[in-house]
Order: C-alpha cells, then sequence, then structure tokens
C-alpha cells in the first residue's frame, strides 16, 4: 500500500492520533503534498460522503473523519502555501442569530475546508449584520453558508439575505441554508439560492456553485 493510500485509510478510519505522522513521513519520502491532498484526504472524504448517502456511517464518524483530514492538513497546508490552485473558494459560513447548535454548522466547515475552500466560520449566534458585513470586508467570499437548527430563529436567514441586498453586494454571493426545521419551500420563499438536507449536501452545491462560476 502506497503512502497515499495510507492517508486515504486514516482519514476513511477517522484516525486523528496517525494522520500527522503518516503526512510527515510521506512529505519527507518526497512525495506530491497535491497528490496527498487529492488522492488521499479529499477522495477519503468523498468515501464518506457516500457512505453517509448510503446510510453505512453517521455524523459521529463524518465528524472523525473530517477532524482527522483538518490534522492532516495542518501539516500539509505549509506546503501548498505556494500553490493558490489548492483553494477553490472563499466563503462564510454561521449558526445564525439566536441560535447556539453548532455541531452540524462546525461538520459542514470542516468537511468544505476539507474539499479545498477557505472557510472563514463566524461560529453561532451571529446577526445578519455581522455576515452582511464579512462579506462587504471580504469581496472574495462567493457563498454565504446559514444554519438554523431552531424554528424561531429561521427569519435570521431571511434578515440575511435582505441585508446582503441592501449592501449591495447580493449578486457577489450565493446564500446556501441548512439546518434541521430548513426545507426548500422555506429556501425558496425567503431567496436563498440553495438548500442542503444535510452536510454532504452541502458540500455539493457548493462546489456546483464554484464550478458554474468557473464555467461561465
Amino acid at each position: 500500500m502506497s503512502r497515499t493510500e495510507d492517508i486515504f485509510e486514516l482519514v476513511l478510519r477517522g484516525r486523528a492520533k496517525d494522520i500527522t505522522d503518516k503526512v510527515a513521513e510521506a512529505l519527507a519520502a518526497g512525495d506530491d503534498p497535491k497528490q496527498l491532498m487529492n488522492a488521499g484526504m479529499i477522495a477519503a472524504m468523498d468515501e464518506i460522503g457516500e457512505r453517509f448517502a448510503r446510510n453505512e456511517l453517521f455524523v459521529p464518524e463524518m465528524m472523525a473523519s473530517a477532524k482527522t483530514m483538518q490534522k492532516g492538513l495542518e501539516t500539509l497546508k505549509p506546503h501548498l502555501a505556494a500553490d493558490v490552485s489548492t483553494c477553490i473558494g472563499t466563503l462564510v459560513i454561521a449558526t445564525v442569530a439566536g441560535d447556539l447548535h453548532d455541531i452540524g454548522k462546525n461538520l459542514v466547515a470542516m468537511m468544505l475546508e476539507s474539499s479545498g475552500f477557505e472557510v472563514i466560520d463566524l461560529g453561532c449566534d451571529v446577526s445578519a449584520e455581522r455576515i452582511v458585513t464579512t462579506v462587504k470586508e471580504n469581496p472574495n467570499i462567493s457563498i454565504v453558508c446559514c444554519s438554523a437548527l431552531l424554528t424561531t430563529t429561521m427569519p435570521v436567514m431571511k434578515e440575511v439575505v435582505n441585508g446582503l441586498t441592501e449592501a449591495g453586494v447580493r449578486n457577489q454571493v450565493k446564500v446556501l441554508v441548512g439546518g434541521a426545521p430548513v426545507n426548500q419551500e422555506f429556501c425558496n420563499a425567503i431567496g436563498a439560492d440553495g438548500y442542503g438536507e444535510d452536510s454532504v449536501a452541502a458540500i455539493r452545491l457548493a462546489k456546483e456553485i464554484v464550478a458554474a462560476a468557473a464555467a461561465a
């Protein structure tokens, strides 16, 4: 088994305690950092997503794999820094104001970062104003991801959409929404651009947006 395949297996199995040494070993041996990321880590997370979609594993396993990849990327990133192509896009993510739930948001953020996105994670209980300000201050942001786990906080997502419009930056970004009480009908009603029913769907949507922008 190659070192890249070893890294793939460690991410797949969520072996965070072993990934740093294995990545360092591969780099010391002269393996291509981008190959380690793409064929080792990202490929493993793609496999995790497919297994999740088939109900072959669940959120705890996904979290373990995402955390393993994050640790691996910490070792790998300095060797990728000179290659801007490793970042496929920049986005901001937050759980909206009044909502302190962050497990789902954290999982999506980790998986997005693992997929090659630069992620600005504002945390939870984040106001629409702060999200809009972040977009205005970072013109490279192309996606806004909003999470809500309470029906009482869902209206804040509409405030985000309205705030982006009022600030004149709505055409700069696509707004993706998700969370247990959210659905496609709500997404359409508030004028958002996409709804992810789970973390796998959210990552797929984000990748589709980036691919569409690149093809335009």
